[in-house]
């Protein structure tokens, strides 16, 4: 059941944003969804069926776990339940903050993550772009949270479903007035905070790592808030690849274990 709520709300919020970037696109796109789109999409089907086969709902199961044996923080203090719910979700959106900045600064999981970061434009199927390893390591790396909170299990599946809403929402090519994105920018990670993320200029890159709400970057001191050039003729991606040839879906499985390039 909670992998059908996952999925539902996903593709439902992943449909609103492909719509509206059809209608009211924030840049023109010199790649065509033609050519990406069968690479992040099937990135994106290929990482649901590992997780299926694999460790799908692993961190709401452990949630139930870490309840049923009274592990974990919450659980300990015997938090009241709308405490836990709150805790469990900042908590929870912090660590993905670390997780993302570990991502970056770590070798062997930016050899991972780079796949993330080699799209050259910036949608909501960017949003799906992942290697199937960091998939797994970050479920992992969840669970060893979720333990140590004690989180609360509808905590946990509502923590999933707004993860993965707010990636497809900020990773759109949607049109939002900079005076509504500047208003937004105080709580949520908008589109244009989180492309600068995805510049091809480093310093822009280690910026901007949060995925939900935009306090974890004010408070730690990782926030830009414009890019030095312009949002709409800003290069995307990472400058030792800019072949469109090397981005394949095959290639892209074997990027982490090929020799690495500069950043």
């Amino acid at each position: 059941m909670a992998t059908l709520i996952r999925l539902g709300a996903s593709l439902g919020i992943f449909a609103l944003m492909v719509t509206w970037e059809a209608i009211s696109p924030r840049r023109a796109q010199q790649i065509t969804r033609k050519q990406r789109w069968p690479v992040n999409l099937g990135l994106a089907a290929f990482n649901m069926l590992i997780m299926r086969l694999t460790v799908g709902s692993l961190a709401y199961f452990s949630a139930v776990d870490a309840a049923e044996r009274g592990f974990g923080l919450l659980n300990w203090l015997a938090a009241p339940e709308w405490l836990a719910i709150t805790v469990t979700l900042l908590a929870l959106d912090f660590a993905i903050y670390l997780q993302h900045i570990l991502s970056h600064k770590w070798p062997l999981l930016w050899r991972l993550h780079q796949v993330h970061h080699t799209d050259l434009e910036f949608d909501a199927t960017t949003a799906v772009r992942f290697h199937p390893l960091e998939i797994l390591l970050s479920m992992f790396y969840k669970v060893l949270w979720v333990y140590l909170l004690g989180a609360n299990p509808w905590a946990v599946i509502a923590f999933e479903i707004i993860l993965n809403g707010a990636a497809t929402f900020n990773h759109s090519n949607i049109n939002i007035s900079p005076a509504l994105d500047k208003k937004l920018r105080w709580l949520l990670i908008t589109p244009d905070m989180h492309r600068i993320h995805h510049s091809t200029i480093q310093s822009e890159t280690d910026s901007n790592y949060g995925f939900s709400i935009s306090c974890w970057d004010r408070l730690c001191r990782t926030y830009v808030a414009e890019p030095q050039h312009n949002q709409t003729i800003m290069l995307i991606g990472l400058q030792p690849f800019r072949k469109a040839s090397e981005l394949s879906f095959w290639r892209l499985l074997l990027l982490p274990f090929n020799t690495p390039r500069h950043r």
